[in-house]
């Protein structure tokens, strides 16, 4: 790729964004649209059109306000209005905009002079004019190269200074935020898996009973689970009878083209019939929910709540049974994110599901190698050419061929890269785990990985493979040179692929096009448009794309520092545009107290220590072994700081400190409100087979018929 692709590519992208935020700063100030900018706050009792202007006062006119207002929001607001998760994630944008900022100002005062002025390799041209202003240009043994290892040493050891203070000050806020969250349920309540039966009774629950009662002395009570299939399956029938009366008495005020729509939808369906079958599933329900039927059904998992914060810590990280499968015992997930189907799965079948996942995402990442090299290909046009005569074509239209080769690729990767991380989730919900707070953690281990391999390394590997064809086997000596000048040369690739999933990719994520599209529809044709879109913010898809932009520029920072101001950029918009997301659109429907940030840290450590690898082998291969040789001692001291923090940092987000329970305690006592938050935490684990929904609109949505079986 020359510059004329590199600036079509920036162009293309800043012109889409441009017009892209336009439309959002003008459609968010409309009324019918807020169920799609503002769902968030019409769920919380918000006036939907709060906030808009009235015609004639700005509402037709783009504004970019809305900026300075995510900017002029504090991090303790952040915390208190969406949890610690959020602010993590808040947290890995700033880390991302300190670290790239400075980065920049070196690199671009420092590296980019040197390689631009030096002497390099003859067949580095004006043709090629990016690689100017990369390693490559610099020729091997030159005493220049030591500039960028005193660069790689003053990057590794500033990201080493953020990244200590980073972790430090989340894991106080952590502490504080147990503090503050005391009252939480899940502070009280542990989960017991593998409970066997009662030799007395033959039943779970009388085991854990005894056992916690025994061995406890503030144990409280215990909310066994069942094996009910049946009830939920009625539950959903319940539910869908239940829309289907409510849609049906809604449909008698509606305009032609809805009536048309509800003709096909709801025209077979008699509003008394229903209402006499839901009160019969309801009352089936009843049935199966008594006591003595429930207790045929028992599964020996149970959460089991106590009096003291403290006990329940000791009883989550302790043994139970001198068999280490019987009694299995950890902190329990709050209420809200429980996945209920998953908390009886017995172990042998969690290691038959994770081998399966693994599988599942490895022929998944196997299969995305097609679509990465075939956009190598489109990078490597001019090789392409050679191949391909017909391909030529393309050059006869101008400024089409700056088109194919800088815009077109990092489209078509960033369109596959959109689907990856709903794709990763899906596979992570057949893993079995507890809560959705760890399918998503494991869906953005997952999602993290497969950028890593296909976005990165097989970007490379296969950019480098186009570039060597039928020059490797002639001059073989010459390999290693120009593998390393092909990894450099791949920058100009990657400058692109962040310009695209920053400036496209942060645009069309505040536009939300798609389901604004939808939104229209249904307003103007099926009805029902006043129901906001809420859903959960998507950790799974914003921490692992964010991070591997973190990676590509650690990675790049001394190689090709033209790509770090662009950075700087990506991560001042994401924060932007993430702020107002959380403001407005998605809900934080979990709070796991920061466990997100050993996450993020894992990756960045992960990107420092590729980055010293790769200059390690990138100064051999420029024939200077003093610089490789001295990059070592400072790879192994990125190690040796990893390990500390996993001794200093990392137990403070796995347990929960033994002194913060205490005084939780304490202050409880002193308050005395402990009684009563203990008596909340049982009552909140009551499991969503004891709850009905209910036919009136002005009642409950859930309404529990049984509040404890115990």
């Amino acid at each position: 790729m020359d510059a004329e692709g590199l600036l079509a590519s920036a162009t293309i992208n800043l012109g889409l964004a441009l017009v892209a935020l336009s439309l959002f700063s003008m459609l968010k100030k409309q009324p019918g649209n807020a169920p799609v900018y503002r769902p968030l706050r019409m769920v919380k009792g918000g006036v939907g059109g709060s906030g808009v202007l009235p015609l004639g006062t700005g509402r037709l006119t783009p504004s970019f306000r809305w900026i300075g207002a995510a900017f002029r929001l504090s991090e303790d607001d952040v915390l208190r209005r969406h949890g610690l998760d959020a602010l993590a994630v808040i947290r890995l944008f700033k880390f991302g905009f300190k670290c790239f900022s400075v980065c920049s100002i070196v690199g671009v005062s420092i590296v980019v002079p040197v390689n631009y002025t030096s002497k390099g390799p003859p067949d580095i041209g004006w043709s090629n004019s990016m690689e100017l202003f990369t390693v490559s240009n610099v020729p091997r043994g030159s005493d220049r190269l030591w500039v960028h290892f005193s660069c790689l040493c003053f990057i590794s050891f500033y990201v080493v200074y953020l990244l200590h203070k980073e972790y430090k000050d989340m894991s106080q806020k952590r502490i504080e935020h147990l503090k503050y969250h005391r009252k939480r349920p899940d502070q009280f309540t542990i989960l017991v898996q593998g409970i066997p039966l009662c030799a007395d009774h033959g039943t779970y629950g009388c085991h854990a009973d005894h056992f916690f009662s025994k061995h406890y002395l503030t144990y409280q009570s215990y909310q066994i689970l069942h094996d009910v299939g049946n009830i939920e399956s009625l539950q959903k029938l319940a539910s869908s009878l239940e829309r289907q009366i409510r849609r049906k008495r809604d449909s008698r005020g509606c305009n032609f083209l809805q009536r048309i729509w509800f003709k096909f939808t709801l025209g077979a369906i008699d509003a008394h019939s229903q209402e006499q079958k839901l009160k019969e599933v309801q009352e089936s329900i009843r049935l199966q929910q008594c006591k003595n039927m429930l207790k045929q059904k028992e599964l020996p998992v149970a959460f089991v709540s106590f009096k003291s914060r403290l006990e329940a810590a000791q009883a989550a990280e302790m043994q139970q049974h001198v068999n280490p499968l019987a009694l299995v015992t950890r902190y329990a997930p709050e209420p809200t994110e429980a996945i209920w189907s998953n908390l009886a799965i017995p172990f042998y079948r969690l290691a038959v599901y994770k081998l399966g996942v693994f599988i599942a995402a490895f022929l998944l990442t196997v299969f995305f190698t097609i679509p990465v090299t075939a956009v190598q290909g489109i990078v490597q046009f001019e090789k392409i050419k050679k191949w391909f005569p017909l391909a030529r074509a393309v050059q006869l239209i101008p400024g089409l061929n700056s088109v194919v080769t800088g815009y077109l690729p990092s489209l078509i990767l960033n369109g596959f890269i959109y689907l990856i991380p709903f794709a990763m989730l899906g596979m992570a919900s057949f893993e079995g785990c507890i809560s959705k707070s760890q399918n998503e953690i494991k869906a953005c281990n997952m999602v993290f990985y497969f950028l890593l391999g296909n976005v990165f390394f097989l970007s490379i590997l296969s950019g480098s493979l186009l570039d060597q064809i039928g020059e490797s086997f002639t001059h073989p000596k010459d390999i290693p040179s120009r593998l390393a000048r092909a990894v450099s040369a791949q920058s100009d690739f990657f400058i692109t692929y962040i310009l695209t999933n920053g400036m496209s990719g942060f645009s069309c994520e505040v536009l939300q096009f798609g389901l604004l599209t939808w939104h229209f529809f249904k307003a103007h044709s099926v009805g029902h448009a006043d129901e906001p879109y809420l859903y959960g913010f998507p950790y799974y898809r914003v921490v692992p794309i964010a991070s591997i932009a973190v990676l590509i520029g650690m990675v790049y920072a001394v190689v090709a520092p033209l790509l770090l101001p662009i950075l700087v950029i990506y991560f001042l918009l994401g924060y932007a545009v993430f702020i107002n997301q959380m403001e407005d659109v998605y809900e934080i429907t979990y709070d796991t107290c920061g466990q997100y940030w050993p996450t993020i840290h894992h990756y960045i450590f992960l990107s420092v220590t590729l980055m010293q690898t790769t200059m390690i082998g990138l100064f051999g291969l420029k024939s200077k072994p003093g610089a490789s040789f001295a990059t070592i001692p400072l790879l192994v001291l990125s190690i040796m700081f990893n390990e500390y923090c996993k001794v200093r940092f990392f137990p403070t987000f796995q347990c929960r400190p033994v002194q913060v329970c205490k005084e939780s305690d304490e202050l409880d006592k002193t308050e005395r409100e402990a009684q009563g938050s203990s008596d909340h935490a049982i009552k909140a684990y009551t499991p969503p087979w004891m709850r009905l929904t209910g036919t009136s609109s002005e009642s409950s949505s859930v309404q529990p018929l049984v509040r404890c079986l115990i």
